[in-house]
C-alpha cells in the first residue's frame, strides 16, 4: 500500500508591526507570547516589531498579567495619548463633531443644530471652526491630529471623499471635502455614508464601554430610521458596500402604499414617502399639528400623543413589510435600529415587527433579534471616530508611517 507524506503546514508570511498593532488593539493578544503564538513570529522577531511600535509611540507596557507560575507577563496597550482623530457626523439638520484619542476615548463633542439641508460652503466652514476651537480648548493642535471620520448621507466616493447622490444634502455632490478640513489639519480624510459609519459603532472594537449589539462574524441588519431611511448590510462581520457603494438603499425601494408619491429623490412610490421623518412630519403639517423635524414627532409620540404614536408605529410597519424581502434572502441574527425613530423604540419595533414577520419566512424569522442601537442618537458620531481608527491604524497605515520615521530616522 502506497504511503504519502502528510502535506506540510502552510507557510505563513510573517506579520508586520501593523499587524502586531492590529492583534494588541483588538485584544487578541495582549502580551509578547500571546502575539508569538498568534503570528508565529520568533521572540525576537515580535520584539523588533514591537521596539518599532515602542519608539513611535504607539504601544506601551502596562500592567503584569497574573500568572499561575512562573514569571508574570507584562501586558502590551496601544498608547491612547500618541495622538487624536475627529469624527464629523454630517446631517440633514444636525451635525454632530468630536475629538478623540487614538484608543477612542473621546475628549471633546459638540452637536450643532443648522437650517435644513446647508451646502457645503455654509455648513463645513462651521464644522472646521468648532473643531479648531475644541482643539485649542484641548491645548491641541491639527499637527495632533492623524485622520477625520466623516458620514453624510446617500452614496458617496470614499476614494474622492465626496458625495455622489445625496438627495438629503442638496449641494453636496461632486464637491470634494477634504479641502475644506486644511484649514484645522492636514491628516486624511475617511469618507463614509451615515448607514455604513452607523454600523461600524455597533460592532466589536469601536469602544469599550458598550456591548456591541453586532458580534464579530455576525450577520446583521442595521438600520436607520431617521429624516430619511437607510440599511448596513453586515455578512460575516463585514460590511458590504455593493458594486457601486451604494447598497443599502432601503428607502428609494417602491413600495404598493406609496404609488403616485412624489420622493424627494426625484422618482415616485418610494419607501421614503410613506415611511421616512420629512414625509412623516410633512404629513402632519397638513393636518394641523405643529411639527418641524422628526425629533418633535418621536418626541411627541414619547409622551404619549395618539397621532404621533400612530405614524410611528405605521412607519415601522411600512418599513417592516419592504424589509421583509431582505431578511428572508440574507437570513441576519440581528436587526438593529438607529436614527431618530430609536428615540422611540417600542412604538416604532411594534410596527416594524409586525411588518418583518408577517411577511417572511418562518425560518428566517425563528432566531430574529430586533434591538435599539447602542450609543442612541450619538452612533453615527460613534462610527466616524470608528472610521477614522480603522483608517490610520490599519496594518497598512502603521507599516507606512513607520516606515517614513525610518527613512527620516535615517536621513539624520
Amino acid at each position: 500500500m502506497t504511503q504519502t507524506s502528510p502535506t506540510p503546514p502552510p507557510v505563513l508570511p510573517a506579520a508586520t508591526a501593523g499587524e502586531v498593532l492590529a492583534l494588541i488593539r483588538s485584544g487578541q493578544a495582549a502580551t509578547r507570547g500571546a502575539l508569538g503564538r498568534a503570528t508565529g513570529l520568533s521572540r525576537t522577531a515580535v520584539n523588533a516589531r514591537l521596539s518599532a511600535l515602542t519608539d513611535a509611540g504607539l504601544v506601551f507596557e502596562g500592567e503584569e498579567e497574573s500568572a499561575t507560575g512562573g514569571r508574570p507577563a507584562t501586558t502590551l496597550v496601544l498608547n491612547g495619548a500618541a495622538g487624536l482623530v475627529l469624527g464629523v457626523a454630517v446631517g440633514r439638520s444636525r451635525s454632530q463633531l468630536s475629538i478623540s484619542s487614538l484608543d477612542g476615548t473621546e475628549l471633546a463633542s459638540v452637536s450643532l443644530d443648522q437650517e435644513t439641508g446647508p451646502g457645503p460652503d455654509v455648513l463645513m466652514p462651521l464644522v472646521v471652526s468648532h473643531l479648531d476651537r475644541m482643539l485649542g480648548e484641548l491645548g491641541r493642535s491639527g499637527d495632533d491630529v492623524r485622520g477625520v471620520g466623516m458620514s453624510l448621507a446617500g452614496t458617496v466616493d470614499p476614494a474622492r471623499a465626496m458625495s455622489v447622490d445625496s438627495p438629503a444634502l442638496s449641494g453636496w455632490d461632486g464637491v470634494p471635502l477634504a479641502p475644506y478640513l486644511r484649514d484645522v489639519t492636514a491628516a486624511p480624510l475617511t469618507l463614509d455614508n451615515d448607514m455604513r459609519v452607523m454600523a461600524l459603532s455597533q460592532m466589536p472594537t469601536a469602544r469599550g464601554d458598550v456591548a456591541p449589539t453586532v458580534q464579530e462574524h455576525d450577520e446583521a441588519l442595521v438600520l436607520k430610521a431617521s429624516t430619511g431611511v437607510g440599511l448596513a448590510i453586515v455578512a460575516d462581520g463585514r460590511l458590504v458596500r455593493g458594486h457601486r457603494n451604494a447598497a443599502g438603499q432601503l428607502g428609494h425601494v417602491k413600495v404598493p402604499a406609496a404609488a403616485g408619491l412624489r420622493c424627494r429623490c426625484g422618482e415616485s412610490g418610494c419607501l421614503e414617502t410613506v415611511a421616512s421623518g420629512w414625509a412623516l412630519v410633512e404629513q402632519l403639517r397638513g393636518d394641523g399639528v405643529d411639527l418641524h423635524h422628526v425629533r418633535d414627532l418621536v418626541a411627541a409620540a414619547g409622551q404619549g400623543n395618539g397621532r404621533a404614536r400612530a405614524v410611528v408605529r405605521e412607519s415601522g410597519r411600512h418599513i417592516g413589510e419592504a424589509l421583509a424581502a431582505t431578511v428572508t434572502v440574507l437570513n441576519p441574527r440581528t436587526v438593529v435600529v438607529g436614527g431618530d425613530m430609536a428615540a422611540a423604540f417600542d412604538t416604532f419595533s411594534a410596527g416594524l415587527r409586525e411588518g418583518v414577520f408577517s411577511a417572511t419566512t418562518a425560518l428566517a424569522g425563528r432566531d430574529l433579534q430586533i434591538v435599539p442601537a447602542a450609543y442612541g442618537d450619538r452612533a453615527g458620531l460613534v462610527g466616524c471616530v470608528r472610521l477614522a481608527l480603522d483608517s490610520v491604524l490599519s496594518p497598512r497605515a502603521v507599516d507606512a508611517a513607520l516606515a517614513r520615521q525610518a527613512a527620516r530616522t535615517g536621513a539624520v
